[in-house]
């Protein structure tokens, strides 16, 4: 009987991230032995870091759209129910659309974050299979527009902020979805949200997918990490209908100009987020930190805008879209 070839500790990585994880675990079995034995290693492990951070840095810095596509869907990136554990001081969670049901793909609450209260908005994917299943993995219904829409409203008669938390490869297409009107429940929200009085900000966190992201994406302030994804359709989807083959989501990728750097050369963003080295599954809390300070960097800044001029300067900002800055 051969002997079978040793397992790689990574077999799970994305192809381009199994170097660097591999001397992860090459680090964390020099520092094992260092602790176990009397072997002096300070040395071996701190060149070993310093080759890790180098390689990480230049890896990520390289990636294609379609590898940032991968990164924005990793299963251990953090997701809205992480920044609402670790973002917020106090979160009420509002439910139900008053019409057919609660859809658990969207979120709505009302947040407390320092001396701030707002509402917040979210698609929420899950993290268990049972509960990536009871969410429909971030594709929202109608019902879930709606009862966006409804809080967004209450918000408005509350004098409260908007923030929402966009991560979905898109609204869901189904047959039942389409009979309760899923184009004319997400069209809605996009029309009411040019007209509400108070503040929003829109950060995509992961997946931004199609109509299922805008139905909750006009803001006055779009940001988008650094590895997220913004656009019109899922690669998967153009390469589909472009090519008839899913075979092409790569090609497809770098045709959508869907990263945040064209997302921002284009105008339909007004920052890309930074993420940690390595990317947010790296380090959620250091990403969910780095998202919340721009959050109220944002805030504060547009509750200082009269209602007036936010309501003019929204509008003048989605209709100068697609034109590349400087141009």
């Amino acid at each position: 009987m051969s002997e079978s070839a040793p397992r790689s500790p990574v077999p799970d990585a994305l192809a381009f991230e199994r170097p660097l994880l591999e001397l992860e675990h090459k680090i964390k079995e020099l520092r094992a032995l260092s602790a176990g034995t009397h072997f002096e290693l300070a040395g071996e492990i701190e060149s070993l870091e310093e080759r890790l951070r180098k390689q990480t840095s230049e890896t990520y810095a390289q990636l294609s759209a379609w590898e940032r596509v991968n990164v924005a869907r990793h299963a251990e990136r953090p997701l809205t129910s992480d920044y609402i554990q670790m973002m917020l001081d106090d979160f009420v969670e509002l439910h139900g659309d008053r019409v057919f049901g609660d859809d658990r793909a969207i979120v709505t609450g009302l947040a407390t974050m320092g001396g701030l209260r707002f509402l917040l908005v979210g698609h929420r994917k899950g993290k268990t299979v049972k509960d990536r299943l009871a969410c429909n993995f971030g594709c929202a219904h109608p019902e879930g527009y709606r009862k966006a829409l409804q809080k967004m409203r209450l918000a408005e008669k509350l004098k409260l902020p908007i923030v929402t938390f966009i991560n979905t490869p898109g609204a869901y297409p189904g047959i039942g979805a389409e009979e309760r009107g899923q184009a004319a429940a997400i069209a809605q929200n996009i029309l009411e949200m040019f007209d509400l009085k108070v503040p929003i900000v829109t950060i995509v966190i992961g997946e931004g997918g199609s109509g299922g992201a805008l139905g909750i994406g006009v803001g006055d302030r779009v940001g988008v990490l650094e590895n997220a994804y913004y656009s019109v359709i899922s690669p998967e989807g153009c390469a589909a209908i472009l090519w008839k083959s899913g075979d092409k989501a790569a090609e497809a990728a770098e045709a959508l100009k869907l990263t945040g750097k064209d997302l921002l050369r284009l105008g339909l963003i007004d920052k890309m987020i930074d993420e940690p080295l390595g990317g947010a599954h790296r380090d959620p809390k250091g990403t969910v930190d780095m998202v919340k300070a721009q959050i109220v960097e944002w805030l504060q800044e547009l509750m200082q805008i009269p209602v007036e001029t936010l309501l003019q300067q929204r509008y003048e900002k989605f209709r100068r879209m697609g034109t590349p800055v400087g141009a």
